[in-house]
């Protein structure tokens, strides 16, 4: 296993800095570990699978997980408010760093992740080749 630790900055997309990375080192599968910074603008969608909600203000990633690889990148994301309340779902582009991000990715040996259609869920699904 690879360990892959990067630092973002202020105005950065998240998902989008993090698929970029995953492109440009060629990772066919990884874990996210952790994430920690805060943002400023949060895109994030909830539970039902098709409504987006959009934060703005200061919040806290307290945990980030998911899967991630050049192909596909799938994140959670959980979020404190100055009111320390915790707010969290699938993250979407447009998420943007306040201070900084740190992101740590385990990648995994002799996997890759791709997608493939799932007609019962009507997503693009992760797909694990060994």
């Amino acid at each position: 296993m690879t360990t892959h630790a990067f630092r973002l900055r202020r105005g950065d997309d998240l998902l989008a800095s993090i698929r970029r990375y995953a492109q440009a080192h060629g990772i066919r599968a990884a874990a996210l570990v952790s994430g920690v910074g805060c943002v400023t603008r949060a895109i994030i969608r909830d539970a039902s699978g098709v409504t987006t909600h959009e934060l703005s203000g200061r919040y806290e990633i307290v945990s980030m997980t998911g899967t991630v690889s050049a192909e596909r990148t799938h994140l959670h994301i959980a979020l404190a408010g100055e009111d320390m309340r915790v707010i969290g779902g699938h993250l979407c582009e447009g998420t943007l760093i306040n201070t900084t991000c740190e992101v740590v990715l385990l990648e995994l040996d002799g996997v890759t992740f791709s997608k493939e259609f799932d007609p019962e869920t009507g997503y693009n699904e992760l797909l694990i080749r060994r």
